[in-house]
């Protein structure tokens, strides 16, 4: 049915960076630059989601460089879920075996960093299932970019020559970037996701990566 099938990466094929894990990185970003005692509530501000005109506002209030800060902030986050990989803190889910019966070019469309993206990819010995990666790069320009922004997914597209895609995530920005791109979406209901109400409506809701050999798999040997 699909000849591309294209996954979020965080709470898709491995787990989700708890937010204090973020929230310490961002914290260590601010020293970094010279910030020892930034406002909590700023901390938290580009911990998670911060758009370009919340960055540049905080960084003006203690003198740094927007393009500056947002390039360190991304390096200390992309530290941190490196280093929480190692730990075994944030590892893959056990079904993304599964991602092997497809009979579909594979992709990965992430709002997180290339950097980190890339390193976990590698890490956990998946990189090679993938025909093309991408996650943001480190400026401000990739805050505008993120889902539901359809910019990375329709590059990843593009890149795949898919004709028919499916893009599977686990938050309401994966289905509207879906949207917004034009294809099908999957909402996967993982164990953080399973009572959450979506204020949008994805193509698909399934319980975990096995359900996708229903819709994109191989057909067994000698079958018609």
């Amino acid at each position: 049915m699909y000849d591309a099938v294209v996954l979020d990466h965080d709470g898709v094929i491995v787990g989700r960076t708890p937010f204090d894990t973020l929230r310490e990185a961002a914290w260590e970003a601010f020293e970094r630059l010279g910030v020892t005692d930034p406002d909590l509530a700023h901390v938290d501000d580009v911990a998670v989601g911060v758009d370009p005109a919340t960055l540049t506002n905080i960084c003006e209030r203690y003198g740094i460089d927007p393009a500056r800060f947002w390039r360190v902030r991304d390096e200390t986050a992309a530290d941190a879920q490196i280093a929480a990989s190692r730990d075994g803190k944030k590892t893959p889910y056990e079904d993304v075996e599964v991602l092997s019966r497809l009979d579909a070019a594979l992709g990965v469309v992430s709002s997180n960093q290339q950097a980190t993206v890339d390193d976990l990819l590698a890490h956990f010995g998946l990189a090679d299932r993938f025909d093309v990666v991408y996650g943001r790069e480190p400026s401000i320009a990739s805050l505008s970019r993120k889902k539901p922004s359809p910019y990375y997914l329709e590059r990843a597209l593009a890149d795949l020559g898919a004709s028919t895609a499916l893009f599977v995530g686990d938050n309401e920005s994966d289905i509207r970037a879906a949207d917004n791109a034009g294809i099908d979406s999957a909402f996967v209901r993982r164990p953080h996701r399973r009572s959450t109400e979506l204020s949008c409506h994805p193509t698909y809701e399934i319980d975990d990566l096995h359900d996708l050999v229903s819709l994109c798999g191989r057909s067994p040997v000698g079958s018609l």
